[in-house]
């Protein structure tokens, strides 16, 4: 339960705005700069926080960012880690999935595979309550969708 001061000193959210940019890789051009600009957010200490927050990925990695405006012209943001279907992509060297998943094997990766993506996905604010072994099973359920079958050793 939220007490007073808490609620008295909450802002009003203006919206929340969902984007995926390349890590490092925030510009005030499409699609930060609209997504932005109509909320009338400062593009430029977006692109600074956000570019300093991702150095330590790889260019050209696609991070989910999630932004709060709010009405006085003011955000928040917090950065996700890329998706694990983008890790499992990475991972197993395809462009994509399985066109017939259960039939057709796109691909395999190993059990190490899984484990350090669950490693890296639990640095994540969504995952970090939950245990490793939860992790890799949610990770294995996804490769078994995309058609990329894991296994013990290759």
């Amino acid at each position: 339960m939220a007490t007073l001061k808490e609620i008295l000193t909450r802002r009003p959210v203006a919206a929340t705005i969902r984007l995926t940019v390349p890590a490092g890789g925030a510009r005030p051009a499409p699609p930060v700069g609209p997504a932005l600009g109509q909320y009338r957010l400062n593009l430029m200490a977006f692109c600074k926080d956000f570019n300093a927050r991702t150095q330590k990925y790889k260019p050209d990695t696609p991070m989910a960012v999630t932004i709060t405006a709010f009405k006085d012209n003011t955000f928040e943001f917090t950065v996700r880690s890329p998706s694990v279907t983008w890790y499992l992509k990475k991972a197993a060297g395809v462009e994509s999935g399985s066109s017939r998943p259960g039939h057709v094997v796109a691909s395999t990766i190993t059990l190490r595979h899984v484990y350090e993506i669950a490693k890296v996905k639990q640095s994540d604010p969504y995952c970090q309550y939950m245990s490793l072994e939860s992790i890799c099973k949610s990770i294995i359920g996804t490769a078994n969708t995309m058609g990329i079958q894991v296994v013990r050793d290759l």
